[in-house]
């Protein structure tokens, strides 16, 4: 079939020059004479000493990275809380009673919550469930 195709194409096709031989430059590798395996001894002299050698650096995981994080975050809180339990005042507020039967806690209520059950304002309801402490 090719044999109708147009001569720019069929240079296509035609077969390239053989591959012309030339003698190996060395013996073939069954043929040559080792001298053996030898060890490495020779080239211990061009490694550093031991001794000069700096430890390893230790790099710190993600798992270890988080455990501090989460660690250093409790600690902080810790703190913190620690703080403001050593400032805070239970006799200097002026909306607290001192009869502790008479304290109520809310929970679970809306912040924007009026009514008139509440004896304090709706800003000192506010303040209350916003700090999580008592009100009347």
């Amino acid at each position: 079939m090719t044999q109708f195709l147009p001569p720019n194409l069929l240079a296509l096709f035609a077969p390239r020059d053989p591959i012309p031989y030339l003698p190996p430059p060395d013996k073939l590798p069954h043929e040559k004479k080792n001298r053996g395996y030898i060890g490495i001894g020779d080239f211990l002299k061009c490694f550093e000493d031991p001794k000069d050698t700096p430890p390893p650096t230790r790099v710190e995981t993600r798992e270890e990275r988080l455990e501090r994080r989460r660690r250093e975050r409790a600690e902080q809180v810790a703190y913190k809380l620690e703080q403001e339990i050593a400032v805070w005042d239970p006799h200097s507020l002026p909306l607290a009673t001192a009869d502790p039967f008479k304290t109520l806690f809310v929970a679970r209520i809306k912040i924007k919550e009026d009514s008139p059950r509440w004896r304090g304002s709706e800003s000192h309801a506010q303040y209350s469930m916003a700090t999580g402490s008592f009100v009347e």
